[in-house]
């Protein structure tokens, strides 16, 4: 069960009770990998939270950039967000199809965006079905909405960054990554990438920080699990995965033990197995 946070993670009861709040606004931003089979438009159309609207994260990316769904411009966020009617004064949940998976990655574009007032529905819509919830299968009427963003350059680094941050050990850099990804001992799933992981990387593979229902776990269990991963959490973090979304559970898992000073790789493997020059770790 989540102690609500409308900064961090809200509960389903919480968001029930807040659904015909006049500036409340829900984001279904269920994203999924190839191999998992899914598609994210066809099932929201099919089923979603009353008034959600879309987040398609890999059209809200930049898409001038040759890896998977980077964070938009500024501007691209602005145009997005307002045609889908959320801008200022509004409080934002953003849930997924999987329980916690894609919406930490649009909970933390938001936070870049210097829009704090954004939770992740804990357990997702999963949950919210089991529990018998509303949903619906029309998509909301949207009105423009004027939004204004500041961007937080502080919360992403580029792989120029994580590289110094590697070599001088300065961050601790954190892979959610499965363990025999990080390990070098699998393989990648996109082609062309090496394998193994950043030099001084510590892996937490995003798995571990939820519970068995797909909520998140609480913040004296994420403690424990980056303690025992090796994780120091007195240095500032830098998270990483395959391509920049399921870093984001690490993300939000730090801000809910209150870990303020953290980052993410939007690159991540994409961007670092890309390059013969970068130094890679195994085992």
């Amino acid at each position: 069960m989540a102690s609500d946070d409308p900064r961090t993670l809200v509960s389903t009861d919480w968001l029930e009770a807040h659904l015909k709040d006049p500036d409340l606004r829900v984001i279904d931003a269920s994203w999924y990998l190839p191999a998992m089979n899914r598609n994210a438009a066809a099932e929201y159309d099919a089923s979603h939270i009353p008034g959600a609207r879309q987040f398609d994260i890999d059209e809200i990316s930049d898409q001038r950039s040759p890896l998977p769904h980077m964070a938009p411009p500024s501007e691209k966020f602005i145009s997005r967000m307002r045609a889908m009617g959320i801008g200022d004064g509004h409080q934002v949940v953003v849930y997924d199809g999987m329980g916690i998976f894609s919406a930490p990655r649009v909970w933390w574009t938001f936070r870049l965006m210097g829009k704090t007032d954004v939770a992740v529905l804990d357990g997702g819509f999963p949950k919210w079905l089991a529990e018998g919830r509303p949903v619906e299968d029309m998509a909301p009427i949207m009105r423009d909405r004027h939004i204004t963003v500041s961007r937080m350059a502080g919360l992403v680094k580029d792989v120029t960054q994580v590289a110094q941050a590697s070599k001088l050990g300065s961050h601790t850099i954190v892979d959610a990554r499965s363990p025999g990804r990080f390990a070098g001992a699998e393989a990648e799933p996109r082609p062309g990438l090496r394998s193994g992981h950043i030099p001084g990387s510590q892996n937490v593979p995003w798995q571990q920080v939820l519970n068995p229902d797909n909520t998140m776990k609480s913040p004296d269990q994420l403690r424990a699990v980056f303690d025992a991963a090796g994780v120091d959490l007195a240095k500032p973090v830098i998270t990483s995965c395959g391509s920049g979304v399921s870093a984001a559970i690490l993300s939000l898992a730090l801000e809910r033990i209150g870990h303020r000073n953290h980052a993410l790789y939007d690159g991540s493997w994409a961007e670092w197995g890309m390059y013969d020059d970068l130094p890679v770790e195994k085992g």
